[in-house]
């Protein structure tokens, strides 16, 4: 890596298991999220993330009224299940569930899952004054709370920022883009190069390596491929 300014890392599969969002985290919202919604319809944000469900139900050609009431709130209620079980990554969803994970993370039903290298080195890299950011699918309430309540403890003063989809996809150039003309507003002078973009999924990689950042590959689980496009790597320690 050549003069690298800044760190933009992904979260599942980079510094943390895919495994806890999956079977820890995805199943928990599930479970919680009928109740939730229900018990909090008169909230703000709620109401806002389920009136942003039955528009992105609406383009899917699904006819919800976006109009928030006791006769649609079960089939709003059913088309985030729906979309859990999809894994799809809609904004709204990726809102709701950072509410319900914080009520686990604050009653202590869970840890976020760290590995032991990506812990360590973010601390070194943070330590040495390299400004660290965040780039997840997950909302940006939701990042923070992961960070908040690691298994390692609050990481949260490790970063200075944190990007989510409303930033744009993860496997497009444009999202890269986006994020970069953030940064620029807080460090001068920086440049596509000056970012190392880290992630586990090769397609967000080509998107950031297109934008003009550097990369690097994470392949925790399998055999690093011999051709691989990106500098690839098993842990945090090669980086």
């Amino acid at each position: 890596m050549q003069n690298v300014k800044l760190i933009l890392t992904d979260i599942e599969g980079t510094t943390s298991s895919i495994s806890f969002v999956k079977d820890v985290l995805f199943p928990y919202a599930a479970e919680h999220l009928p109740a939730f919604v229900k018990a909090n319809l008169n909230d703000e944000k709620v109401q806002t993330a389920l009136q942003q469900t039955a528009e992105i139900a609406a383009e899917d050609g699904d006819n919800l009224s976006a109009k928030i009431s006791a006769d649609n709130t079960d089939a709003l209620i059913a088309k985030l299940l729906q979309w859990i079980s999809e894994d799809r990554k809609a904004t709204p969803l990726k809102a709701l569930q950072g509410m319900i994970w914080k009520t686990g993370y604050e009653n202590g039903d869970y840890q976020a899952h760290m590995y032991p290298d990506a812990t360590e080195y973010l601390k070194k890299w943070h330590d040495s004054g390299l400004p660290l950011y965040v780039y997840s699918s997950g909302s940006v309430k939701a990042q923070e709370l992961f960070f908040g309540y690691s298994q390692d403890g609050n990481l949260l003063p490790l970063f200075n920022g944190h990007f989510d989809t409303l930033m744009g996809g993860k496997r497009e150039t444009q999202s890269y883009l986006n994020i970069l003309a953030e940064l620029q507003k807080t460090h001068a002078g920086l440049n596509a190069e000056d970012v190392l973009f880290l992630s586990d999924i090769k397609e967000e990689l080509d998107a950031a390596k297109e934008a003009g950042m550097q990369t690097v590959w994470l392949v925790r689980e399998d055999g690093i491929p011999a051709d691989a496009e990106h500098k690839a790597v098993k842990s945090f320690a090669e980086i």
